[in-house]
């Protein structure tokens, strides 16, 4: 049934009765864009645009919708919630959050009379060097559709239907148009293809976005294997898959092969590959008439979701209340790396003069980035953080180090060098942005910062002992130069539009810090698995190898016992935690006996309040067939005060034991013994049991 939720359409329709009515052109005139962001509709049947809207944390202003270029409209009534993006909300490893996150852009996407909300981002992180990487959630593939799973269920719980991408192994955009992401089947299903597929067969997600890439030769947005047999065949699909902008190539393959709404090709509207092109395919029984009822079908399936939802179910628009929840995400999404002789909380009361340095700490991010910009309503700085919360304390800003090419780089440096000598402590603000790094469109070049900041990091800790790092970025950075002589780092995002109070809060230990990686950083780009060749990384001739296979992120620097700078699930709390009592329900897992249930105690054994991030991995013995030393199978936050503790129980299933045969084309288990293990990250692991499993 189908029903505009903004009046333009009040009688409701029968879906299968509306393709009936149709003509082919008009059927056509629905699975193509009619504007940059909405399909066409069909105004003699009653049917409008389906309106679609980025973006992952945050709806994007209004664009000039009938030009190619994306120029903003100019409009003043397109602002929105900045949240912290997609990695700092991972970082919260907070599922409740997760579903908050989503809930608040679906409210906001409804606000605006967006229908369908290009998010969340699901790929995985594969090298540092990806520039979208701040818009996924992790490189860990259980951990991914935990979140996602989620996060899709908030946008649509606000009658919005949700649009996971990239679909699949979108994760450098070097290249990005053109590129070949070449892989084995084990390493696509085990690790590239989960989160998608928890979208789908547990989130319900109601569509889907193609990746720009071709996976093995043929481009994503209209590939056989992965929309036909995968997604619509293999797990039931019945949304619609879109194509990103420019994201179409072929108009017969996508007639055919899975591609329901071509969005943002750069021509007249009406020479779309799925447009005029698609009809002579049609006459010339190129593209068979049941392909394009399909794709009718679940477009005015998905127009069907968002319109039939009543209003009056719907939470009204709380702006107050998103502007607190995300700085609700952006508390719990700092990672404090590094805090040696407890330099950090800093007493406010006994400082009189704080320097603040760089150029991070008074820039704005959300309207930067790609399509991931935001009109924020405002947006806290970390030097404004830090003055709103620093009382009665003479706080001094000097820029450090400038972002464009200038000649005043050493006078800067020198400038703040001199006034860290004087001040009882110093923050450097630092980092990246989302003009030359961090952004659509770009690869990073390494992982060194730019600007000249290890100088100016290496100068000032030189000059003041008492000094903090903290990083604003959506990616490792490499810190080989100054981390070992700074006491206290701080990861902090692209943080939100409470981004610099949250800092603010941290710092001075109004709140207890609790984030913790779920991404590894490396010491050396060369340590990353993607980076041991130009096939695995940016790839030659046109292709990306996945040469390390299932080995991405921490399971590569496990199972060849590489060290890392930070590892996997790593974050430090103002408090202590003690794990104890580990215990499995039973100790066998068979066909009787298909879940078992591990429970262990956590006890805040310090003298704060704190939140801790427990995790459980598994570990395969004397495995005959390659595995990582250990994958994420199950974590719990739990926030306990001082001297309290909580039992805490998670489920391990047959599911987690399995890995994909290539040879039988099947998920299997292999029979033997697995080590169970619980620990505050991926090195720090603090009980440890085996179980069998027949």
């Amino acid at each position: 049934m189908i029903e505009s939720n903004n009046n333009k359409t009040k009688e409701k329709l029968n879906i299968n009765s509306l393709i009936s009515k149709m003509t082919l052109e008009e059927k056509v005139s629905i699975i193509h864009a009619s504007q940059k962001f909405e399909s066409g509709g069909v105004e003699r049947l009653g049917i409008d645009n389906l309106v679609v809207s980025d973006g992952p944390h945050g709806i994007r202003p209004e664009l000039i919708p009938d030009i190619v270029a994306f120029v903003q409209a100019g409009r003043n009534d397109d602002f929105s919630v900045y949240l912290p993006t997609e990695l700092a909300l991972a970082s919260t490893w907070n599922i409740d959050f997760a579903y908050e996150f989503g809930k608040t852009l679906g409210a906001e996407a409804r606000h605006r009379n967006k229908e369908v909300l290009l998010g969340p981002g699901i790929n995985i992180i594969r090298t540092p060097l990806n520039g979208r990487n701040f818009e996924y959630l992790s490189e860990d593939p259980y951990l991914t559709k935990t979140l996602a799973v989620k996060y899709i269920i908030g946008v649509q719980d606000q009658g919005v239907a949700a649009c996971a991408k990239h679909l699949v192994a979108n994760n450098q955009e070097w290249e990005r148009f053109t590129i070949s992401s070449e892989m084995d089947e084990r390493t696509l299903q085990e690790i590239y293809l989960p989160a998608f597929k928890a979208a789908v067969l547990e989130g319900d997600v109601k569509s889907i976005m193609g990746a720009y890439n071709k996976f093995r030769g043929q481009y994503c947005c209209h590939n056989d294997y992965l929309l036909n047999q995968i997604l619509k065949e293999k797990w039931g699909f019945e949304g619609l898959v879109m194509s990103d902008w420019n994201g179409t190539h072929d108009t017969i393959e996508a007639g055919n092969n899975g591609l329901d709404l071509e969005m943002g090709t750069e021509q007249e509207w009406d020479n779309y590959y799925m447009a005029n092109p698609l009809i002579e395919a049609v006459k010339n029984n190129q593209v068979p008439m049941s392909k394009i009822d399909d794709k009718v079908k679940r477009v005015l399936k998905v127009m069907a979701f968002v319109r039939d939802f009543d209003a009056s179910d719907l939470e009204p628009l709380d702006t107050d209340k998103h502007d607190r929840f995300a700085l609700k995400v952006a508390r719990e999404s700092i990672v404090l790396l590094k805090n040696d002789n407890q330099l950090l909380p800093l007493n406010p009361f006994s400082l009189k003069k704080v320097l603040v340095v760089g150029a991070n700490a008074t820039r704005k991010h959300a309207i930067e980035g790609g399509s991931s910009q935001v009109k924020a309503r405002y947006e806290v700085t970390p030097l404004e953080g830090i003055q709103n919360h620093f009382k009665n304390i003479d706080i001094i800003y000097c820029q450090g180090y400038s972002e464009e090419e200038d000649a005043n780089a050493d006078a800067l440096r020198e400038e703040a060098v001199n006034a860290a000598k004087s001040a009882d402590a110093v923050i450097v603000v630092g980092g990246l942005n989302h003009t030359g790094h961090d952004r659509e469109y770009i690869d990073r070049v390494d992982m060194n910062l730019p600007y000249g900041q290890d100088d100016l990091i290496e100068a000032i800790v030189d000059a003041n002992p008492k000094t903090i790092v903290s990083l604003v970025a959506g990616t490792p950075n490499n810190m080989n130069r100054w981390i070992d002589k700074t006491p206290a780092v701080i990861q902090a995002w692209y943080n939100g539009m409470e981004g610099g109070n949250a800092l603010a809060e941290v710092l001075i230990g109004k709140t207890n810090p609790s984030g913790k990686l779920t991404i590894t950083f490396p010491k050396e780009l060369t340590d990353s698995p993607a980076h041991t060749s130009p096939k695995s990384y940016p790839g030659v001739d046109g292709k990306v190898f996945y040469d390390e296979g299932i080995m991405v992120g921490y399971r590569h620097f496990d199972t060849h016992n590489i060290k890392p700078q930070f590892c996997f699930g790593h974050g430090l709390s103002y408090t202590s935690f003690k794990y104890s009592n580990l215990s499995v329900s039973n100790s066998k897992l068979t066909e009787d006996k298909e879940t078992i249930q591990v429970t262990f105690n956590v006890e805040n054994s310090g003298s704060l309040t704190g939140s801790e991030i427990s995790q459980l991995y598994i570990a395969p013995k004397n495995s005959l067939v390659k595995k990582a030393a250990k994958e994420l199978k199950g974590f719990s936050k739990v926030k306990l005060n001082p001297n309290e503790n909580q039992n805490i129980a998670l489920t391990l299933t047959k599911a987690d034991f399995q890995h994909f045969d290539e040879d039988k084309n099947e998920w299997t288990i292999e029979p033997g013994s697995y080590d169970i293990l619980i620990g505050s990250s991926s090195e720090n692991i603090h009980l440890t049991t085996t179980i069998q499993v027949e």
